[in-house]
């Protein structure tokens, strides 16, 4: 089968190679010049944390270990607080797990040419949809050279959170799509190496939180740490002068303004993007002529504060090769079979946008600590029994809807067994007092009330 894929991103890419496996011929358009030649766009390089999912899906198509090559792992948080205290926070209990430092563009640059060696995969570059009629196959493109245009009997979408595939769906009757942005942007600086070396510790996502905003930096290879802003919109609006700019962050990041010696440069040059979460119901639709899907962000945005967005869209790419074994390859039945999948994405959504607070205004606090204490311990009492929802997430493959579950149940039966406790120590002092010739309130047994 000929196959279409819209966009040669992270997901259009790895999905690519699931096909190619497949033995479909697949034929990748994308909007931007090859970033190979090219290179990654300025300030929207949002370091990724590829976690078990991730890494799960490209194994699956033997990439795993050329993509983790070069990631730096990380097994925890450092809280960065206002007076420079530093907190290191395990993700596991064993401190053992981590999740891994990778940069966007060069993860995208590896499944290019990953993708680009099989046989069977072509991409065209330069190539922006202009249109897509699903009636007949045929899509449009603008083009360096003007317009352009093919068809095709498959057609998947995994040109992003503002997918023009997905833009002609919503279009069609019985399509619903919503999107929710956050009252925040986001904007990417970097903290350089200092003679060659890290500035910070290299084995740990670094956070400073301030409450209603906060500042996220993940190690590179070379050194240096790419840096997020995660602000309110008037917050970046109100910073527009250098002096300015560089006077705020030595108030509230000043353990990290020092080491930013292009600080005022970056925030100047650098964009703000905007976080969102989309859905759309159905992902897919299909006609005589052709079949019509979408994947990755294009049918489900997420926020990026569980460092899930990629690691859920490479295990659509799993969940979407499942669906094609189960129907013989049979696309249209195969994407059909794919919206099972919309019960794990609105799960992660939800989770997504829960950890941003958390992130922002918690992992400071003390009773944050004690929890996240009292968790680590139950999982080294209750091995395989018990596991936190960060870790059934970041380092397992459970379906995220289960994961949601799971927590619940183990919830439940953890505050039935500290009320069971609590109930059998009272007893026991009330045993104890009686042995003693004394009521549990303190009275003689003689004595009247």
């Amino acid at each position: 089968m000929e196959v279409t894929i819209v966009g040669a991103g992270l997901v259009g890419c790895l999905l690519a190679c699931f096909l190619a496996r497949r033995s479909h011929r697949v034929t990748l358009y994308e909007r931007r010049q090859d970033p190979r030649e090219r290179g990654a766009d300025r300030g929207r390089s949002i370091n990724l944390a590829i976690s078990e999912r991730g890494i799960d899906a490209l194994r699956r198509v033997g990439l795993d270990r050329e993509v983790l090559k070069d990631a730096i792992p990380m097994p925890g948080r450092m809280m960065h607080a206002l007076d420079g205290g530093l907190t290191f926070q395990p993700y596991s209990a064993d401190h053992r797990q981590a999740i891994n430092s990778i940069g966007r563009a060069e993860l995208n640059m590896k499944l290019l040419d990953a993708a680009t060696a099989l046989p069977g995969v072509e991409v065209r570059f330069g190539h922006r949809l202009t249109g897509l009629d699903e009636r007949t196959g045929r899509l449009t493109f603008e083009t360096e050279t003007g317009p352009g245009e093919a068809r095709a009997r498959v057609v998947i979408g995994a040109d992003g959170a503002f997918s023009a595939v997905r833009a002609r769906l919503q279009a069609l009757p019985g399509v619903s799509f919503s999107q929710s942005y956050l009252d925040y942007g986001y904007k990417e600086l970097t903290i350089p190496a200092r003679g060659g070396a890290f500035a910070l510790e290299r084995g740990a996502l670094h956070i400073w939180p301030r409450g209603a905003s906060m500042m996220i930096a993940l190690p590179n290879p070379d050194g240096s740490f790419t840096c997020t802003l995660f602000w309110p919109h008037r917050a970046f609006a109100e910073l527009g002068d250098p002096a300015r700019v560089r006077e705020h962050f030595a108030e509230h990041y000043p353990d990290a303004s020092a080491l930013m010696p292009d600080l005022a440069a970056d925030f100047a040059a650098n964009p703000v993007g905007h976080l969102v979460t989309m859905r759309c119901d159905p992902w897919h639709v299909t006609t005589d002529a052709a079949v019509v899907g979408l994947v990755g962000d294009a049918a489900h945005a997420i926020v990026p504060f569980y460092g899930q967005g990629a690691n859920c869209g490479f295990e659509d790419c799993v969940e979407l090769d499942r669906c094609l074994d189960e129907t013989g390859d049979d696309f249209a039945g195969a994407l059909a079979l794919f919206e099972r999948r919309r019960a794990d994405t609105d799960v992660i959504a939800r989770l997504a946008l829960a950890n941003f607070v958390e992130m922002r205004d918690k992992v400071g606090s003390r009773m944050f600590l004690a929890g996240k204490r009292l968790e680590h311990a139950l999982e080294r009492a209750l091995p395989g029994r018990y596991a936190s929802r960060y870790e059934l997430v970041s380092f397992s493959t459970t379906p995220y809807a289960e994961v949601e579950r799971r927590v619940a149940r183990q919830r439940g039966w953890a505050a039935g067994g500290l009320l069971l406790g609590a109930a059998g120590l009272a007893g026991l002092a009330g045993l104890g007092m009686m042995a003693r010739g004394r009521r549990p309130g303190g009275l003689d047994k003689t004595d009247n009330p």
